[in-house]
Parts: structure tokens; sequence; C-alpha cells
């Protein structure tokens, strides 16, 4: 009996430091781009970082560090990519898990997989030489590698998330809420709409937040397709770049300890509050919806 609780005591303990790692490491990369951004913030004022001011650190005689264009196009590129991503999402789960017959079933969700194994560089490859010419010929605008062209190709690699995570939650909602929706004479479409997608609503916000993750924090797609122009963009048909492709572009050539490696440590910060502030966001959401008896 002594043998067994000592066992059981180490195993827990195992457990309980395995579950410390992750926040451990979550608790370690904050505190590292804390530290190197508190550098930046210790020669660049605050009010400058997040002003419209042009973003040019490698300027010789008054460098510039503004990340409000690359801010604005951050967000303005993820929240086209949601909006374009979520209606498809929920349909496609919503076919393959109250309608599609097992053969349907059984193509298109391999296909939805392998989707997720597409390298990023060949989703931004597809969109300069397919995705960027059908923009700038069927809007008639001279640049097609822009705002929207990164919405439209993050939109593609988030599905894969969006609608498998969906789909879960679909799967959850328990038979007999269906069964008594049908009892009442309502039809498919109604069940869907009015109990299926309100009974699972937890689950998918908690879908939309893992595509939003996989839209704020994706590099190379972006880098490629949407132009890389600095300058606070009038729509999403102008050119922008996103702080993960800044990063991306300047790190591997910025000399060490100067202050535009600090400035990209910023960048990387401000990635991280907004990722934390969303998950944090849709999880209060899930919780009020899960303690109103879902």
């Amino acid at each position: 009996m002594k043998d067994r609780l000592f066992w059981d005591a180490i195993w827990a303990n195992l457990l309980k430091f395995s579950a410390l790692i992750s926040v451990l490491t979550l608790a370690g990369i904050f505190l590292m781009l804390l530290g190197n951004s508190a550098q930046a913030f210790s020669k660049i004022s605050l009010p400058e970082f997040f002003s419209d001011s042009p973003w040019n650190p490698s300027a010789f005689s008054a460098p510039q560090f503004g990340l409000g264009a690359m801010l604005y196009s951050t967000l303005m590129v993820t929240t086209g990519a949601m909006l374009l991503a979520i209606p498809v999402g929920l349909g496609t789960a919503l076919f393959l898990s109250e309608i599609a017959t097992p053969k349907w079933r059984n193509i298109i969700k391999p296909a939805i997989e392998m989707l997720a194994a597409v390298p990023s560089v060949v989703i931004g490859f597809l969109g300069i030489v397919i995705i960027g010419p059908a923009i700038s010929q069927g809007f008639s605008v001279t640049n097609g590698i822009n705002a929207l062209n990164g919405s439209i190709l993050l939109a593609i690699m988030a599905l894969p998330t969006l609608i498998t995570v969906m789909e879960d939650a679909i799967h959850s909602v328990p038979s007999h809420y269906k069964e008594a929706s049908y009892a009442l004479g309502a039809n498919r479409w109604e069940t869907m709409v009015k109990v299926t997608i309100p009974a699972c609503r937890s689950g998918i916000l908690v879908a939309i937040m893992l595509g939003m993750g996989r839209a704020l924090g994706e590099t190379m797609t972006v880098l490629m397709a949407t132009g890389n122009a600095t300058a606070m963009p009038g729509g999403f048909f102008d050119p922008v770049r996103t702080l993960t492709a800044t990063i991306a572009i300047e790190m591997g050539e910025v000399p060490f300890y100067t202050p535009h490696y600090y400035a990209l440590f910023v960048c990387a910060l401000v990635l991280f509050l907004i990722t934390f502030l969303i998950n944090l966001m849709v999880e209060n959401l899930a919780a009020r919806y899960r303690g109103k008896g879902q």
C-alpha cells in the first residue's frame, strides 16, 4: 500500500512538472520580450512607437520607429481573413457533420487535412502567380499583391483549423437536442441554425480563436504576397506589411543591441499581447456560454 502511494505521488509530481513547463515557457517568452522591449522604450517614446509616423529605423540622421501602419495592416489583413474564412469554415463543418454522406466525408475530410500540410511558402507562391493577378484583373487595380491577397491566403490557411474544431464542436451537440427540434416540426436548416449552432457556440468561438492565432502568427505568406509597404494603407487594395513580416525581413540583418534591434522586440511583444488578449476574451465568452447551461 505504501509503495503504491509513493509511486502515485511520484507520477502526480511528474505530471504537475509537465504542466508547469508550458506555463514557465510562456512566462519566459514574455519576460524575454518585455526585457528587450524595455530597452527600446528607454530610447524611444511610447507615443512615437504607436504613431502613424513612417517605419524607417535604419535612417542615419533621423531614424523613425512608427509601428502604427504595420499594426493596422496586421489587424486589417487578419480581420479580412477571418471574415472570409468563418462563413466558409462553418458551412463546411455543418455540411460534414449534418449533411454529407460517408462517401463525401471520406473525400472532403482528407482534402482539408492535406490543405493544412501545405507549406506556407507554397500558399504565398499561389498568391503571387494566381490570386494576385486575378485580383488585379477582376477589380481593375494596378497591383494585386496587396492586403486583399494576404487576407485570401490567410483565410485558406485558417480553414483547416476552423473546420476541424467546428466540426468537433458540432459533433458534441447531444442528439436529443436535434430530435426534439425535429419533433416540434423544424426542418434540417432550422435545426442547424436555431439549435445546433447555439448549442456549440463555445466550440465555434474556440475555433475562431485558433484561426485568428494562425492568421496573426503567419509570416512567409504575408511576406510574399502583401507588397511589403510600411505606409498606412487606405484599403484592401493597397500593399501592406505586417508585424510578422517586418520581424522576418529585418531581424537577420539588424545590428545587435541597437534601437532598431530592440524595436523589433516591441513588434514581437505587441503580437504576443494581441494573441493573449484574444485568448482571454474568447475564453471568457466560452465560459459565459457554458455557464448558461449549454
